[in-house]
Formats: structure tokens, C-alpha cells, sequence
């Protein structure tokens, strides 16, 4: 077969608009059900009835996006290659009650979201975005996305030892200021109501989220790094956007011959353990498979043997060796920025990888011609973990963990190499080509 690569490092100033576009989960698959719409995709409503002919189609629900295109002559037997990553990341979220303050300064009430190294979000210009909800059930999206917020650190007159170990603590130290004077209940939602082009009284729920507002921007002497915010795990949402997109174009193109069904699934709240209904471990992705087997004129019988020949990649980011803290690394395994993407392997299962989805890891990278890495963790420090576990336990699926690999992960800026983002990409339109 001919090779599919097709990305170069235009994906990666792709990437940076993506980024910048998507400061919260709900924006992020906003922007990629727009990238489907103009591909051709149709959006699919849960509470509507689904056709079973050919083409692209995607269902939104809160953070989440799954997309997946039917190529012609498809069955109820046909099995599925699913490309799986989230769309949040660890960050500041707005309190019930958000208006306060202390000592003449007003402030809003923040709560930690997911693993964030929280000294990273001091002293850093912060805007704010996400989500409001009105009383007739619409929501509406708002983005601020200006110099708005600020977490700001002590004086190191006032605390000697800062540098010696600074200790902030969650509740009295992360409190972002937005200006001076009493607090008023209702400040918050008049600002954002004026923001959106809306009525305070209006909004009667939120979903609100701190991000920093320095864009995205190229580094090295050979501008061969990227940082940026989110890259967990947009990244690899907007690759597989792009894959999706390419392998649909391609098929199209050449009048059919795919024998798997392409599928993308970005999922919220992975940083919290992805127990919601758009987290990884509800019913969403089932559904959606189930739902595009029955419409296709199957039953249980043709979606378990859908299920028994379909694989999941599961894609999101890993840890690059740390020049400075070598010793935190397992020795033998030393994964760098621009070497292609990463194979993540744990025997506890904290990653789904088993020597069958290394094999078709090891393919897909091959056809794309692509070079890749493997990624295990130092036998003396705890391995996080992903939705590739969950998603191969619930769905009963084959699934292998893969990735970029990154520095700084989980703080408010992250650091990957300005090629990875494209090899990655062609990666995955290898993997949903099968």
C-alpha cells in the first residue's frame, strides 16, 4: 500500500490555532465538530433515530466528541479502529459561589481541578472561559481570553524559605484576584453576561475555567520545541480530528475500500478519573458503537463480533527523559521530543499495551514511516495512567496506549518537540486505515 502520510509540520502551526481556540473541553470539541462539519461530517442528536447508510457523523455531548465515518459497503459485523484521548486538562474551575475577597482586594473562588502543578498558575496572566448554561436549558460558550485573572505569590521578603521548598496551600494560596474594592454576589455572572451578549438573569448554571493567555510559541535555537497550554491531551485531540478527516478524504477519493470503521473518541474528565457521562468509563462510546451497529441492521450477535475484531489506540501524552532528573526515569527507556511517538507499556495495567497492540503500533508507525519510542516507568515511581485500561475493560476491545512525549506535564505550559504533533498524525491515519 501506498504510504499515508500527509502531515508535515504545517500540522503543528495547525495545532497552535487549536490550541489557542480551545481553552476549555467544551471549546475544544467545538472546534473539532466544526473541522468534521466542513469534511462533511453531520452532527447526530442522541434522542433522534440513526440511519445506517455511509458517511461521517458525530454526536457532542458536554466535553465530549464521538465521531466516525461508515465507508460504503460497511456491515453490522464491520469492526471499528478507534483512536481515543480527552479534551480536559488540570486547571483552575469556578466555585458555586465564585464573588469574594479579603482585605480590600476582590477575588474568585477557585477549586483545583485534576493533578495541576499548582505553583505553575502563579503570577501568570489568566483569562477566563467555559461554559454558561441558561434557564431555558441552551448553552451558550464565552472566552475571555485577555489578561483578566492573577494567582500572585508571596514577596520572597515575606517568606525566606520559598526557594528552599515553597508549600502553597489549595484553599488560601490559589485564590486569583480581578481587581480591588468589596465584593458584590453577582459581579461574575454581569461581566460574562455583558462578555457573551446576554442577560445575568439568564444564566443559571456555569462551567467556568481559568487558563493562561500567553499564546502557544516555537523555542530552541532551531525553534524544533513547542510550548503551549493543554497539550494534555489536545494534542492528540486534534490529531486525530486530522486523521479522521484525512482517512474519511482519502476514502472518499479512491471510492471506497476500508475495512474497519474510523472512529474518534475524546472524552472529559480523564483528569479526574473519567467517572461521568463523558468520561471514558460511562456509556458513551458503547452507545455510539452499539447504536451504529443496529443501524446498520444488526443485533447483539454482530455487535460482539464488531467488537471482537476492533482495536482502540488510546492516545495521550507521556513523560520525555528530564535533563535535569534523569535519576526519576526508568534507565534503559530515555523517550525524546521529535524521536515519533511513544509506545506506553505497564504490567499492572495502568496502560493497556500488550505485545499484540505493540504489533499493531509497530505497523501503523511502520506504513507511515514514522519512528517511534517506548515509554515504561522507573520501577520506584508510581506510573500514572489513561483511558486506554478503562476503555479495553468496559468495551472488551483491544487497546494500546501511545503518545507524545513531553516535559512539564501537568503544569499550566507544556513543553513538546514542533515535529512529534505531525508524526503522531500520520500515526494514526496508518492505524485507521488498518
Amino acid at each position: 500500500m501506498s504510504n499515508p502520510s500527509r502531515f508535515d509540520r504545517g500540522h503543528t502551526d495547525d495545532l497552535v490555532s487549536f490550541l489557542k481556540a480551545s481553552p476549555t473541553p467544551y471549546h475544544a470539541v467545538a472546534n473539532a465538530a466544526e473541522r468534521l462539519e466542513k469534511a462533511g461530517f453531520q452532527q447526530v442528536a442522541e434522542t433522534d433515530a440513526w440511519e445506517g447508510g455511509s458517511g461521517g457523523r458525530y454526536v457532542l455531548r458536554g466535553g465530549a466528541i464521538i465521531a466516525w465515518y461508515v465507508p460504503e459497503g460497511a456491515t453490522a459485523v464491520t469492526p471499528f479502529r478507534i483512536v481515543g484521548a480527552h479534551t480536559d486538562s488540570p486547571n483552575l474551575r469556578v466555585k458555586p459561589i465564585p464573588d469574594t475577597g479579603s482585605v480590600g482586594w476582590r477575588q474568585i473562588a477557585v477549586e483545583i481541578y485534576g493533578g495541576a502543578l499548582l505553583n505553575t498558575w502563579l503570577d501568570r496572566d489568566l483569562g477566563l472561559a467555559g461554559r454558561l448554561t441558561l434557564r431555558d436549558g441552551s448553552t451558550h460558550l464565552v472566552n475571555v481570553d485577555r489578561p483578566l485573572l492573577r494567582v500572585p505569590q508571596l514577596a520572597i521578603h515575606l517568606d525566606r524559605q520559598a526557594n528552599d521548598g515553597l508549600k502553597l496551600d489549595r484553599q488560601r494560596h490559589m485564590t486569583p484576584v480581578w481587581g480591588l474594592g468589596e465584593p458584590h454576589e453577582g459581579d461574575l455572572m454581569a461581566f460574562l453576561a455583558d462578555e457573551a451578549g446576554l442577560r445575568a438573569a439568564d444564566i443559571a448554571g456555569w462551567d467556568l475555567m481559568v487558563h493562561s493567555v500567553e499564546p502557544p510559541a516555537r523555542l530552541g535555537r532551531d525553534r524544533e520545541l513547542l510550548a503551549a497550554p493543554r497539550l494534555d491531551n489536545l494534542l492528540s485531540v486534534h490529531a486525530a480530528t486530522a486523521a479522521l478527516v484525512a482517512v474519511a478524504e482519502r476514502d472518499r477519493e479512491n471510492g471506497g475500500g476500508l475495512s474497519y470503521i474510523p472512529v474518534l473518541a475524546a472524552f472529559d474528565h480523564e483528569e479526574n478519573g473519567s467517572q461521568s457521562d463523558t468520561g471514558a468509563e460511562g456509556p458513551l462510546l458503547g452507545r455510539v458503537l452499539e447504536r451504529s451497529v443496529l443501524a446498520r441492521g444488526g443485533g447483539p450477535e454482530d455487535r460482539a463480533r464488531a467488537y471482537a475484531g476492533s482495536v482502540c489506540m488510546s492516545s495521550d501524552t507521556g513523560h520525555a527523559v528530564h535533563p535535569n532528573y534523569p535519576e526519576r526515569h526508568e534507565p534503559g527507556h530515555h523517550p525524546l521530543p521529535n524521536g515519533g511517538p511513544i509506545l506506553k507499556v505497564n504490567v499492572n495495567q495502568r496502560y493497556a499495551t500488550d505485545g499484540t497492540g505493540r504489533a499493531i503500533f509497530a505497523a501503523a508507525c511502520e506504513r507511515a514511516e514514522v519512528p517511534w519510542q517506548s515509554f515504561v516507568s522507573n520501577n520506584a515511581m508510581p506510573c500514572g495512567t489513561t483511558i486506554g485500561p478503562i476503555t479495553a475493560a468496559r468495551h472488551g476491545i483491544t487497546t494500546v496506549d501511545i503518545g507524545v512525549a513531553i516535559l512539564s506535564m501537568h503544569s499550566a505550559r507544556e513543553l513538546c518537540g514542533a515535529d512529534d504533533p505531525h508524526l503522531l498524525a500520520n500515526t494514526l491515519v496508518a492505524f485507521l486505515e488498518g
